[in-house]
């Protein structure tokens, strides 16, 4: 049986991108026109977001880190390839756990420990103060790490996955199979991909996953891959994200995908960070969607 919160999850972000993708926008005044063609398209939207699949938008190749791993080496990692987490995997390349930048906020390099009143430290008892002073002093990956985490496989439903995430709290999901992890999706998946859908590209077919299989494998190899790769295929348009630290890179990756044999058109989304300063800008086409929106 489907659960109600993730299917009104879906109709949530289906409600939210209809209304951003109302141009020219229809009169307010006018509310039977604009509440017809809301509801049509949110209805064709809901569908689409419903027949979607994990392996259709996750990220991959997914990169991860060892229990033995120290603090710092994890931390690196994360900033190097610009991503907020870490599937945690043993030698034998299963997942035992995920890291965060969650994980880092309380931390003693920093001064952040967790500071509780003593009446609060009676009731919690000594062994909850213990656990926190682990999590704030430990040195490895394994002493932060959590344990345990809730995965997801490669055909679980989008509307499975938003109630995932809003149940358990959660910023990322890793795709698992045989309990080893191939992806990971996260709430700039989501986004993408809905928001891919809210264009009214039709449904993937069996062609699109394996132009996507193509197009990652091909940009997979090359140095100036772009970090967090996230590829959504519609009747063999490409949709391209992640993050790039090169702008050169942004045309190299384009032309990597055009490459690839049932591409019709590639459409650019991918961010630009500044390695220096940190700053970063969205890809020219979307900054000319946000103008005309």
């Amino acid at each position: 049986m489907k659960s109600n919160d993730g299917r009104l999850a879906s109709i949530s972000i289906a409600q939210n991108l209809i209304l951003l993708k109302c141009s020219p926008p229809l009169p307010l005044e006018d509310n039977s026109i604009r509440g017809a063609c809301c509801s049509a398209a949110l209805r064709r939207l809901e569908q689409e977001i419903i027949k979607t699949r994990a392996h259709q938008i996750m990220t991959r190749p997914v990169f991860t880190v060892l229990p033995n791993a120290t603090i710092l080496e994890a931390a690196n990692l994360m900033l190097e390839r610009h991503v907020s987490g870490l599937p945690v995997v043993d030698t034998a390349g299963k997942l035992v756990g995920i890291v965060s930048e969650g994980d880092f906020i309380r931390r003693s390099e920093i001064g952040t420990q967790r500071k509780r009143s003593r009446l609060l430290k009676l009731i919690l008892g000594p062994g909850r103060a213990a656990t926190d002073f682990v999590h704030e002093h430990g040195c490895r990956v394994a002493e932060i790490m959590t344990h345990d985490p809730v995965t997801i496989t490669e055909d679980t439903p989008l509307e499975t996955i938003v109630t995932l995430m809003e149940k358990n709290k959660l910023k990322r999901l890793p795709v698992t199979r045989d309990g080893r992890v191939v992806g990971i999706v996260s709430r700039a998946n989501l986004l993408q991909a809905v928001a891919s859908l809210a264009r009214q590209i039709p449904d993937p077919t069996a062609d699109d996953d394996h132009i996507r299989n193509r197009i990652i494998d091909a940009l997979g190899r090359k140095d100036w891959c772009p970090h967090g790769l996230n590829v959504v295929v519609r009747d063999g348009e490409v949709n391209l994200g992640g993050v790039i630290t090169d702008e050169r890179s942004r045309q190299a990756a384009i032309v990597c995908a055009e490459n690839v044999a049932g591409v019709k058109q590639v459409h650019d989304h991918l961010c630009w960070v500044d390695p220096m300063s940190g700053l970063y800008f969205i890809a020219p086409e979307d900054e000319e969607l946000a103008k005309a929106s």
